[in-house]
């Protein structure tokens, strides 16, 4: 029998000043068996930093043709892809092809030595973001995790702050590749 996924539920409150997107989501969340808390809270991070109209989290790991967030628009296209960690080259080109925006968050101690093998086949990819958040971060976002979960995301001149009630966290990414 398979296992199934485990349900998790984020109150999230976003107050992004740089894009003036201010709003609170309840969210709830199927954690993969296989995900880990720390791949959990980097998604629940990348929902909050990119968060707008049409944001969804996704199948993810249960649906290997999707990312794990994406926006789409009234017609069915994909405005904007988000993966998580170090997806191949092969995945990242289609992502291009088929999003108008592609943004890769990579969160493992491993991801220098990945970008320096993928960084010159993803340099004519236009339209991909890649960027890098220190594993001690991750590790600090997957202790917040619970079963249910009350965050406030704040953005404010590019800092980023995720806090719980008894803890505040400071989120610095680094951009490895920008989008054109």
């Amino acid at each position: 029998m398979a296992l199934k996924a485990t349900i998790y539920k984020a109150d999230l409150q976003i107050a992004d000043m740089d894009r003036h997107y201010y709003a609170d989501h309840a969210l709830t969340i199927a954690r993969h068996p296989s995900e880990t808390d720390e791949r959990m809270m980097v998604r629940l991070l990348a929902y909050a930093l990119y968060a707008q109209e049409g944001m969804a989290l996704t199948r993810g790991l249960f649906e290997v043709d999707e990312p794990d967030l994406w926006v789409k628009d009234l017609t069915g296209e994909i405005k904007l892809w988000i993966d998580l960690g170090q997806p191949d080259e092969d995945r990242m080109r289609k992502a291009c092809n088929r999003a108008d925006r592609v943004i890769v968050i990579c969160y493992s101690h491993s991801c220098p030595v990945w970008w320096k093998q993928v960084a010159d086949k993803l340099s004519r990819l236009h339209n991909l973001t890649v960027l890098q958040l220190p594993s001690e971060t991750a590790q600090a976002l997957a202790d917040l995790a619970e079963r249910t979960m009350a965050l406030q995301c704040m953005v404010q001149d590019g800092d980023i702050w995720l806090n719980t009630d008894a803890q505040s966290i400071a989120v610095k990414l680094t951009p490895l590749k920008e989008a054109a």
